[in-house]
């Protein structure tokens, strides 16, 4: 029978907030709360954290989480899980980023069925409520096929652009329009994790900086499911301080 695992890519250095995975959070490193999250929502599927330092493991071992050591030099998180999954050999598999206290149960599961489908990498979006949240270019932005719900891009710029409104946009307009942010949690197939971590760079992946418009460049559809889950990616030492508010 197929297996399905859930590979979290762990990378230590951060641009934007150094070593955001060990930063402490009511006491416990951001990375021990995403694992504990992880295994209480979704227990049922094997886990394992792909690490690329021996620092991140510490946090983990007092939960016995599974670590696998890989490469420094990983382009992206999913080239990470390609050489994760080396070891895992698992047919299907999760990615939750690391940076995601947050992740629910339904999300995961909606990845681990619609991988199981016929495109060979799937995603996740939620809708925009804010203007500003739109046009933040830390918030990742998707635009979708009507039938197929496939991702027809992915951008930092505010995407669709509102040409009669020299894109100043409000709240209002944002809700009523096809406005979806991109949330970085992915399902791949086997096979497309080998030939993902074969190809070059993609020229629109190190403009936009964003690793699965390589995958758009040569050609793989991604399946693209809505989530109304509520989620913090912590991208930043704001972002930390709202997770730990959710907490309280």
């Amino acid at each position: 029978m197929p297996t399905t695992a859930i590979i979290v890519p762990c990378r230590l250095e951060s641009t934007r907030f150094p070593r955001k995975l060990l930063h402490r959070v009511k006491g416990k490193a951001l990375l021990q709360w995403v694992a504990e999250r992880i295994a209480t929502v979704a227990p049922e599927f094997p886990l394992y954290f792909a690490i690329d330092d021996d620092r991140l493991a510490e946090p983990l071992a007092a939960g016995g989480f599974k670590t696998l050591r890989t490469s420094l030099n990983h382009a992206s998180g999913t080239d990470r899980i390609a050489e994760a999954n080396r070891v895992v050999k698992a047919d299907f598999v999760v990615n939750v980023q690391a940076d995601e206290p947050l992740v629910s149960r339904s999300q995961i599961l909606t990845l681990a069925d619609a991988i199981r489908a016929d495109a060979p990498m799937a995603t996740l979006a939620t809708p925009f409520r804010t203007a500003a949240d739109f046009g933040n270019p830390n918030q990742v932005k998707v635009v979708l096929a009507r039938a197929s719900r496939r991702a027809l891009f992915f951008s930092r710029s505010p995407l669709p652009f509102a040409r009669d409104l020299a894109g100043r946009v409000d709240d209002a307009w944002v809700r009523s329009h096809p406005c979806y942010r991109h949330l970085g949690l992915y399902a791949y197939q086997a096979d497309l994790l080998e030939k993902f971590a074969k190809l070059p760079l993609g020229q629109l992946e190190q403009i936009e900086r964003l690793e699965q418009l390589r995958v758009l460049e040569n050609g793989f559809p991604i399946a693209c499911d809505l989530t109304d889950d509520p989620t913090i990616g912590v991208d930043t030492l704001e972002d930390a301080t709202k997770f730990e508010a959710w907490l309280k």
